[in-house]
């Protein structure tokens, strides 16, 4: 039956998200596991979003509100932008597919960073489209390299801010400056799944751009510091007639009353959110230093998660990490680098002595 489907899905890989807990504790008969590989939320969303997630449980047999109205208020009131320039997805990343439905045609040209948000290449290429990979160069996204690739037949350009796997970040003045040059044919999507977490005062504010040009589109999401990735929810950013054409492939009532109820509490407790931010702040330094005793390099982050070199093979490293139950996130092809998560300090103490453990194997 597969000789049905269209070649360019069989090409496509399936994804292959980080293991959960609970397959690593069935496969090697572990109890305590502690899972540092999506660069999830460590500690849990607001007490008000499970809350209001027990207060939804009497109504789920009703449909959600399609067009998510009271999120987009709340959204377009926190943020200060007009309702319409809101769309809800189930997760950011479906409206990667999104755009990739209504903006690509077979031919069509996407710019990407790689390696970055592992979804960009095949979303592009479900819809035959061509996608444009470009290095990173020294760890950040080579901005001057992705304008190079645009030519007439480019449609989508991907700028991952702060940028996954290695939690660099572009400056305001690099996409100031690459903004400029973009012709109008281009949409240019600032991927922000991090944004929450940046301390660099050069980060520059995607909203800004939303409202500056007709062509950009902001992606955000309550999967990250918000804690809601079981729920799948995100939302963009973008012109009207932007969100409209994103509606038009938007599969019916796809985001679920649980998730939108959900959001709507944890948006209002950012208490919760600063919280989490300042503990992010705490235990990435204190992650920095114990690496940096361990004689290991690794990249500064302005996100969640630190990519850091074990100078071994990184399937060696995360498969003896696996059997001392700590989860983390190889296969970006680098070879001897993997990505932690940046976990509370019972978590983040677990994964330093399994990955000492598992230097002294080879000395």
């Amino acid at each position: 039956m597969s000789e049905l489907a269209r070649k360019n899905v069989l090409d496509l890989a399936v994804y292959r998200p980080g293991k959960p807990i609970d397959e690593v504790q069935r496969e090697l008969g572990l109890t305590e596991v502690v899972k540092l590989a999506s660069n999830e939320n460590a500690v849990g969303p607001s007490p008000s979003a499970i809350a209001a997630l027990h207060d939804v449980l009497n109504e789920v047999h009703y449909y959600p509100d399609g067009s998510g109205y009271r999120l987009r208020q709340a959204l377009a009131g926190f943020f200060g932008v007009e309702p319409g320039y809101i769309h809800l997805g189930n997760g950011s990343n479906e409206i990667v597919q999104q755009l990739s439905l209504a903006f690509l045609e077979p031919g069509d040209e996407a710019v990407m960073p790689v390696p970055s948000f592992p979804r960009y290449q095949p979303l592009a290429r479900m819809m035959d489209a061509v996608p444009r990979e470009v290095p990173l160069k020294n760890d950040t996204l080579d901005l001057e390299a992705m304008a190079a690739q645009i030519n007439p037949r480019t449609k989508l350009i991907y700028i991952c801010n702060p940028n996954n796997p290695t939690g660099t970040l572009v400056t305001k003045d690099a996409v100031d400056r690459f903004l400029a040059a973009v012709p109008g044919h281009c949409l240019v999507v600032l991927d922000e799944a991090y944004f929450e977490y940046v301390e660099d005062n050069n980060y520059p504010d995607g909203l800004e751009y939303v409202k500056a040009y007709p062509n950009v589109v902001v992606l955000r999401t309550f999967s990250k510091i918000y804690g809601l990735a079981g729920l799948r929810i995100g939302y963009a950013f973008a012109r009207p007639e932007i969100v409209d054409c994103l509606e038009r492939v938007r599969e019916p009532f796809n985001v679920n009353s649980m998730a939108q109820e959900a959001a709507l509490a944890a948006l209002a407790d950012q208490d919760h959110v600063a919280g989490l931010r300042a503990l992010n702040d705490v235990e990435k330094q204190y992650l920095y230093r114990e690496l940096a005793q361990m004689g290991l390099d690794y990249v500064p982050t302005e996100a969640n998660f630190i990519l850091f070199d074990a100078g071994r093979d990184e399937q060696r490293v995360f498969q003896s990490l696996l059997r001392r139950g700590v989860i983390i996130r190889g296969g970006f092809g680098y070879g001897t680098r993997l990505r932690v998560t940046i976990g509370t300090r019972d978590q983040n103490r677990k994964f330093l002595r399994a990955l000492e453990a598992t230097l002294r194997e080879d000395e």
